[in-house]
């Protein structure tokens, strides 16, 4: 009868278990092959089985894929953000971490980076080692492609700028270094002068005519206006930037300005910089409707 330690390690790990851990909690060898030639157990990679009365969840996936790379091994980058909850979907393939001396191959599904992680960037959620929260935001914002807006959720939430700085610094060289230093300088500058140029970019190369910057209406100063049709465009740089006093001001210079028979698009750094082309859908779409 299987032990019932081997049952609760089992249950904590989405179903998975490591021959290390099942020998650990009492059971031999032969018994885990027992278990996988009976079909009780299902061989996912050597030494990493799965309950075959469990499902291969996503979450089982991710820990069977760290479990088959070593016990040094990390989940990192957008795999561990996902494990975080800072994104809602998991990647298509696990990314994985080893130290620089240890040699894993990829497997179907897996990605392997070797790279030697300090102390403090590695910890544990849920009984997985994963890269610490600071390290994770860094790697996922250069591969997701709204990443900025990940790293701007995580400066309002979990992080500084500072910590993310150091984090970055520690960690230097390795992949995405050159857009991660590009993300932070941003942050640090708030982004609000860079989405106005951004936006001018885009209008400059659109079809559009008409529109003026820095026109002053109810003594507020648009960014942006279509002043014959009444069309205000406001850019808002990094939110973490936005304290509650700068936002109960937004809102209320925004329905002043609605109520004086604007009509009023707010755009952000992340759209300007990452969907451009919406941008000017909806820019479009407002002069069409007050045509």
């Amino acid at each position: 009868m299987t032990p019932i330690a081997v049952h609760a390690v089992m249950a904590n790990q989405d179903g998975v278990i490591t021959l290390g851990q099942a020998r650990s909690a009492g059971m031999s060898t032969t018994a885990v092959d027992r278990r996988v030639s009976t079909g009780q157990w299902r061989r996912l990679y050597r030494g990493v089985y799965l309950r075959s009365d469990r499902q291969l969840t996503r979450a089982a996936r991710l820990r069977a894929s760290v479990f088959a790379a070593g016990p040094d091994a990390v989940a990192s980058g957008t795999s561990a953000a996902w494990w975080l909850g800072l994104t809602d979907r998991p990647p298509a393939d696990d990314l994985v971490t080893i130290p620089r001396a240890r040699a894993v191959k990829n497997r179907d599904r897996i990605r392997i980076r070797r790279r030697d992680l300090h102390w403090s960037d590695i910890g544990t959620v849920r009984g997985l080692r994963i890269t610490e929260l600071p390290l994770t935001v860094l790697e996922a914002a250069v591969e997701l492609r709204d990443g900025s807006a990940l790293m701007d959720r995580a400066l309002q939430r979990h992080t500084t700028l500072a910590i993310l700085e150091a984090v970055h610094e520690r960690n230097s060289g390795r992949f995405g270094t050159a857009a991660a230093t590009r993300l932070l300088r941003s942050a640090g500058e708030g982004g609000a002068s860079e989405a106005e140029r951004m936006l001018l970019r885009l209008l400059r190369g659109s079809e559009l005519t008409g529109w003026s910057t820095h026109v002053t209406s109810c003594g507020y100063e648009i960014d942006v206006a279509f002043v014959r049709s009444r069309v205000a465009i406001e850019v808002d740089g990094w939110a973490w930037h936005r304290d509650v006093a700068r936002f109960n001001n937004d809102a209320r210079r925004q329905n002043i300005l609605v109520n004086a028979g604007w009509h009023v698009l707010r755009f952000t750094w992340h759209q300007l910089r990452h969907d451009p082309d919406s941008v000017l859908q909806q820019i479009v779409s407002a002069l069409g409707s007050r045509s």
